[in-house]
């Protein structure tokens, strides 16, 4: 592999880009977005599919290998098969995944498979219906376990669910959910809560943590730590010795600032080196005002080079960024 030119202070070299299509959503979960939701972008502020592809090219020619496509809900940009199409054309294409609440997965899971997207991620907190209709405020879980399995069909595979347990809300399912990841044959990927909500509303003492996720699930399973994370966000665990895993993210109480490599572009064009950063780099400003793929390149070194060295969510100073996960793309 060769090596990324986006590299910060800290030496660690960039290589994983998560580009937003959209912050709009077509769910309204509890711990993200008040009920009415929250003011979407307007179509003008938002990048173009030219625009888009341009930036996520020059981007690759700085050493960018990895691409996931996020939200909002990426399968509500219409073109969506046509920019997973138009990101898969080139040569030294990177690797396409994308992430997703499964809802639209059931008609489009092919299709992006075969525009050449290869692998996705699904957002799944509970099995109860009941219990579905009052997290997302909408009553679509035969929906999303639809696209689970119309994910694993089209070939997406490892098909990766994450699960966030809130307490007191669903916290007593997560033995329970890994079970139905190994009859699925999906990865189940539990993710701490993080303050990325529009309410602002988060609050560490309330989190389940990464070390009580274990407990429970040692209750049910014998959970083996796995070699040779690197880079990747999760933990993951051999389920009764494998070969099946389940991963843990623990952004809050395990933190892996250290290896980070992701850096993130939001839907109207700013690019963050972190998803707790408070600053931004204009690129869509920059791009309609007519620089040149050389001036891009520059800005987005430029961005890189001044990463911190952690999120510092568990220091007095930390405050939660002013945009929440739906605007900037997880």
């Amino acid at each position: 592999m060769s090596d990324s030119l986006l590299v910060d202070r800290f030496g660690r070299e960039h290589r994983d880009l998560r580009v937003s299509l959209t912050d709009r959503c077509n769910l309204r979960c509890t711990y993200c977005m008040p009920a009415e939701g929250v003011p979407w972008l307007p179509g003008p502020q938002l990048l173009t599919t030219d625009e888009l592809v341009r930036l996520v090219r020059i981007a690759v020619s700085l050493g960018i290998t990895e691409v996931r496509l996020t939200g909002g809900e990426p399968l509500l940009r219409p073109d969506v098969v046509d920019v997973v199409a138009a990101l898969s054309s080139w040569p030294d294409a990177p690797e396409l995944s994308l992430t997703s609440n499964g809802v639209r997965l059931p008609t489009l899971a092919a299709p992006l498979a075969h525009a050449g997207l290869r692998r996705v991620n699904i957002s799944l907190d509970t099995l109860r219906a009941d219990r579905f209709k009052d997290l997302t405020r909408r009553d679509m879980l035969e929906q999303t376990l639809a696209g689970v399995s119309a994910a694993v069909r089209a070939g997406l595979r490892p098909v990766k669910v994450n699960t966030v347990l809130m307490r007191g809300v669903n916290d007593d399912e997560a033995g329970d959910l890994l079970a139905w990841a190994l009859d699925e044959g999906v990865e189940l990927r539990f993710i701490e809560q993080m303050p990325l909500d529009a309410q602002q509303i988060w609050r560490r003492d309330e989190m389940i943590t990464a070390e009580e996720i274990e407990q429970q699930l040692g209750e049910r399973f014998v959970l083996t730590p796995a070699d040779g994370r690197g880079s990747d966000p999760s933990e993951r665990f051999l389920v009764d010795g494998g070969p099946a895993v389940v991963g843990i993210v623990a952004s809050v109480s395990r933190p892996f600032c250290g290896s980070c490599d992701r850096l993130r572009l939001t839907a109207d064009g700013q690019l963050r080196n972190c998803l707790f950063a408070h600053d931004e780099s204009d690129l869509r400003t920059s791009l309609r005002r007519g620089a040149s793929d050389d001036d891009l390149a520059a800005q987005m070194l430029a961005c890189v080079a001044v990463k911190k060295a952690g999120h510092g969510i568990d220091y007095p100073t930390f405050i939660q960024p002013n945009r929440p996960m739906s605007a900037i793309g997880g």
